[in-house]
């Protein structure tokens, strides 16, 4: 082999090896923020793993509503 064919074959190799690695960082990145939760979005979190958990957050105000018409 000439240097100038090992050369294009190690830049090759050295294009497969970045492309590869890149999307295997990016796959995990996403797979990482898709299974993690925001510290915005805590509240969230709990209605999200646990259906029927909790109340909606306007059951609240619609119970106060109805005890207010009852008395």
């Amino acid at each position: 082999m000439s240097k100038m064919e090992q050369s294009n074959r190690n830049k090759k190799i050295f294009v497969v090896v970045f492309v590869a690695f890149v999307a295997l960082f990016a796959y995990i990145s996403y797979d990482m923020s898709s299974r993690t939760t925001a510290p915005w979005n805590k509240p969230k979190q709990l209605k999200r793993a646990l259906p029927g958990a909790t109340p909606d957050s306007d059951s609240l105000k619609l119970d106060s509503l109805l005890k207010e018409v009852e008395e």
